[in-house]
């Protein structure tokens, strides 16, 4: 089996110091410690028992989310297709992960302005094909640019749901077959195409995708996912899988867990 390989970036300026989303609350203060403990949990995790190849990037002061390396872009091969922040307050990434893409050989695409797109956050690959989440975030038009770039077939989905404001929030790819789905955030007409284009969803409740379940990232045959979704764990232990639970409840107040502090390679 292929070793997994991801990109994360150490918490060392991590703070909610902005609110961009419904999660976000300036009066509600991330406590630093622990959210280092949480990550490095994680991040040890992922490098030992489970295997995977974790690569870092280095933080900077007063980028506070660039630790969420999820929204960088989207990785097939050596093609990296930068992101571009809906919000001015995290357009500073940008030069960031363009720099260290860069610097490792990878061919660096930007789509065209004004058009936003915000990486994995709203483009997760299940199998061969592309699945993309627009509204909130991300524009349609992006996606399309996107999928064109690397050839890649493409399923638009649209999210309606605020708690909700990106895809990786409440959708999460297990295999071809299997995916994890909190199918209240998506139009109905989205909902649609994930039933006929999903083999084996995986409903998952608002309580659990209130917890961030959907937020759940794979390697190999192991799944890593937030503390405090039972029902979630019990369905992909039924497929085989083993379940990693931990604790992201510092980063849940910024509205990202496990696959937001991960980027794909």
């Amino acid at each position: 089996m292929q070793q997994s390989r991801f990109l994360m970036c150490p918490p060392d300026y991590f703070e909610v110091a902005y609110e961009i989303n419904p999660w976000m609350s300036v009066e509600r203060l991330v406590d630093r410690k622990r959210a280092e403990a949480q990550w490095r949990a994680y991040y040890e995790l992922l490098s030992g028992p489970l295997d995977a190849q974790v690569e870092l990037l280095a933080p900077a002061p007063g980028l506070p989310d660039l630790v969420f390396t999820a929204n960088a872009g989207l990785v097939r091969e050596r093609i990296f297709v930068r992101s571009h922040f809906r919000f001015k307050e995290r357009r500073g990434e940008e030069a960031h992960f363009e720099k260290w893409f860069k610097s490792r050989g990878y061919r660096v695409k930007t789509l065209d302005l004004p058009f936003c797109f915000e990486g994995e956050g709203d483009a997760l690959s299940m199998g061969e094909e592309l699945y993309t989440g627009y509204h909130f975030r991300s524009d349609l038009e992006a996606h399309e640019q996107a999928a064109g770039i690397l050839r890649s077939d493409y399923f638009a989905l649209e999210l309606c749901d605020k708690r909700f404001y990106h895809l990786d929030t409440c959708f999460a790819p297990i295999d071809s077959q299997s995916a994890l789905v909190f199918f209240p955030a998506f139009e109905s007409c989205s909902q649609m195409i994930l039933w006929e284009t999903v083999p084996d969803p995986i409903r998952v409740s608002e309580e659990e995708a209130l917890r961030f379940a959907c937020n759940a990232v794979v390697a190999g045959q192991n799944v890593v996912l937030p503390s405090g979704c039972p029902n979630v764990s019990k369905e992909l232990e039924k497929r085989g899988y083993a379940v990693y639970a931990l604790d992201f409840s510092e980063f849940i107040k910024a509205g990202g867990a496990a696959k937001c502090l991960v980027l794909k390679l």
